[in-house]
């Protein structure tokens, strides 16, 4: 029976099984295309038949330099069935980031989109494990087709002079989708998916099929009770993880459709969602926000959309966005490295909270001595599974930060949160984004909850910086919301009416933009590199009085 599971919870096996049970029914859709179940396992097949005549054999690592499109699902599903690995790159990442990421992934083939070339080119050299690039156009570039194949053979003599060969993605599956079958199991891995990393090397977590498919599958069956009539929308890049749980495995899963756009944008999200008639969505960092802080409409309503996945919301928006717009949201906690060991249901959820245990984990809190803490006490979380190969299978070549992950047979996941009488956890800060100011501990997640509550703020990042007096002083980064103007002392006596005395920050500085990652995450170590600068106000040098 094992045997069996081990071979049947493998995602090309999945879309395999989907694609002889639903045929020519639609599975994704990207703008004006549909690509049916079987039209996508075929092209995965062509996929692999064109990389298997590359020399892509078992245990491959190929990196991928793309925008959201068809493509990179294609591709995925087609190194699946060969048992290599997809390796992601943050298609912002450029210099010693990328050439880290690509060289320390052991990469020996590149596919990407042309326009990242001016990315790529100062790193060519310098990873000559790469042989290959398989080269997409941009099919949204406003370039006529003369300055497009220009580009393309620039970007051939480029890659050229380095020694390396350049095939256009059309080439690359022009056959007959026939290849030679590889043996891949469930512990087999699918991705290496580098974390956005704030201190130190990015880690790339080493993903198993079977994380994967549990992962749908417990969104499928636990939190959202997805079907075939339902229609899976997603933003996301994917080369971050919750597109693919939330949506595209979700989707092949439920034998639901999936609607994949570009980007995300806050005025087209619900035109595309009543354009698709999307019924569920992923939603990660601030776009619950920035939806609800648009300027609302009559029609806000009027949409399919009935539910929602993702985190966070702040509390005090939380039933009115429901109201508002007419959809659930449905809540989690997880990382990349163990997908989403607690959640709420669609029906049974408390608000401000990431969910109950799921029946496939183990979690407890912690101390800093490793003690457990408990009802109502923050600690940090661990986690462990009762499933074989559902959390990630380590760090890719990093055995020590591994096992000191892995510390006692639990893996540490450097977040703090606390449960309640009823079982239902609520996240309380990063471990690396908590501050602690004159013997006081600050979640910075509360504080910028409490300031992006102000009607004239967009959206907020709290940071520590050093203190002379020792520990830290609190500084937030703020940008204000469309048309809106806000004075110092306004936003620290908002603050003081909202909190303790010892959380108002010292130091504002209003930015035109936060500065995030693609998955609209922002990158709190380039604010603490910045620390305070020359537009930075200190409340201590106006002379603002902070009450107690």
């Amino acid at each position: 029976m094992i045997q069996d599971l081990a071979h049947e919870r493998v995602m090309h096996t999945l879309l395999e099984r989907q694609a002889v049970k639903y045929g020519e029914r639609t599975y994704l859709c990207y703008k004006d295309e549909e690509f049916s179940f079987e039209g996508v396992n075929d092209l995965a097949n062509r996929v692999a038949g064109g990389l298997q005549k590359l020399g892509i054999v078992k245990g491959d690592k190929v990196a991928v330099i793309m925008d959201n499109c068809p493509e990179v699902i294609f591709l995925v599903f087609g190194l699946s069935k060969l048992g290599a690995v997809e390796v992601p790159i943050n298609t912002a990442h450029k210099g010693e980031v990328l050439n880290y990421m690509l060289s320390h992934s052991d990469s020996n083939l590149l596919f990407m989109h042309s326009h990242y070339i001016n990315q790529l080119e100062p790193v060519l050299e310098k990873i000559p494990n790469i042989r290959n690039i398989v080269i997409l156009d941009d099919d949204s570039s406003e370039q006529i087709s003369e300055q497009k194949y220009a580009s393309l053979n620039i970007l051939k003599e480029k890659v050229g002079a380095f020694g390396k060969q350049v095939l256009e993605w059309n080439k690359l599956i022009d056959n007959d989708g026939i290849y030679q079958p590889v043996d891949v199991t469930w512990a087999d891995p699918i991705m290496i998916l580098y974390t956005s990393g704030t201190t130190g090397l990015s880690k790339g977590v080493l993903l198993p099929h079977n994380l994967m498919f549990s992962a749908a599958e417990r969104i499928k069956d636990w939190m959202l009770n997805v079907n075939e009539e339902d229609r899976c929308f997603n933003y996301q890049p994917l080369f971050h993880i919750a597109g693919w749980h939330g949506c595209i495995n979700l989707a092949l899963m439920s034998g639901a459709r999936a609607v994949l756009a570009k980007t995300f944008s806050a005025s087209r999200f619900w035109d595309e969602i009543r354009r698709y008639g999307c019924t569920c969505s992923v939603y990660i960092g601030a776009v619950s926000s920035i939806l609800f802080k648009a300027a609302p409409r009559s029609d806000d309503a009027d949409n399919p959309l009935r539910m929602m996945v993702g985190a966070p919301t702040p509390k005090d928006i939380f039933e009115e966005f429901q109201q508002r717009f007419g959809v659930r949201l449905v809540e989690f906690y997880g990382s990349t490295e163990i997908a989403a060991p607690t959640m709420n249901e669609l029906g049974q959820y408390k608000i401000g909270s990431c969910g109950k245990v799921h029946p496939d984990f183990e979690v407890k809190l912690v101390d800093d001595s490793g003690a457990e803490v408990g009802v109502n006490t923050v600690g940090e979380i661990l986690v462990r599974t009762h499933k074989p190969n559902s959390m990630m299978l380590g760090y890719y070549k990093m055995p020590e930060q591994t096992v000191e992950a892995w510390k006692d047979l639990w893996f540490h996941t450097g977040d703090y949160a606390f449960y309640d009488e009823d079982g239902y956890f609520f996240f309380a800060d990063r471990k690396k984004d908590a501050l602690r100011r004159r013997g006081e501990n600050i979640s910075s997640f509360e504080l910028e909850k409490t300031i992006s509550s102000h009607p004239a703020v967009q959206e907020s990042a709290v940071i520590g910086v050093k203190s002379d007096l020792g520990e830290d002083d609190v500084m937030v980064c703020l940008t204000l919301a469309s048309e809106q103007s806000l004075k110092y002392e306004e936003l620290l006596t908002f603050c003081e009416e909202r909190m303790a005395y010892f959380m108002v920050p010292r130091y504002v500085r209003f930015m035109d933009a936060l500065p995030k990652t693609p998955t609209l995450r922002v990158e709190k170590y380039k604010l603490r590199a910045e620390g305070i600068t020359a537009d930075t106000w200190d409340r201590e040098k106006a002379g603002y009085k902070v009450k107690r």
